[in-house]
């Protein structure tokens, strides 16, 4: 069975957001970390895992994404305040250390 994700990134506290959909959201907050593809978070140094919601359906999230995509700053901010106040980097928590050490070793 398949997953996917919601997720937004920020910089920061209150930084720069970014609100994408994956089927592997580790994977995916790991190339954003390590911008192994160029664009709009490796410019504005957007690496911090804030928030993310998982879908059974692929068009569920990607209608999820549209939707978040046309809120006001403010409603994402909110959002996120209500799930992570602390703003965590939830990549550690889904797994990103062990990835980054996996990785390493690969080099």
């Amino acid at each position: 069975m398949y997953s996917f994700f919601v997720y937004i990134l920020a910089s920061k506290k209150d930084g720069v957001l970014y609100t994408g959909v994956t089927n592997s959201l580790l994977r995916r907050v790991y190339e954003h970390k390590t911008e192994l593809n160029p664009g709009f978070t490796q410019i504005y140094y957007v690496k911090k895992l804030v928030y993310y919601e998982e879908y059974k359906y692929v068009d569920e999230a990607i209608a999820r994404e549209k939707c978040i995509k046309r809120w006001k700053r403010d409603w994402k901010i909110r959002l996120i305040k209500e799930n992570n106040p602390e703003w965590k980097d939830l990549y550690y928590d889904i797994g990103g250390k062990e990835l980054d050490d996996e990785m390493k070793r690969m080099k």
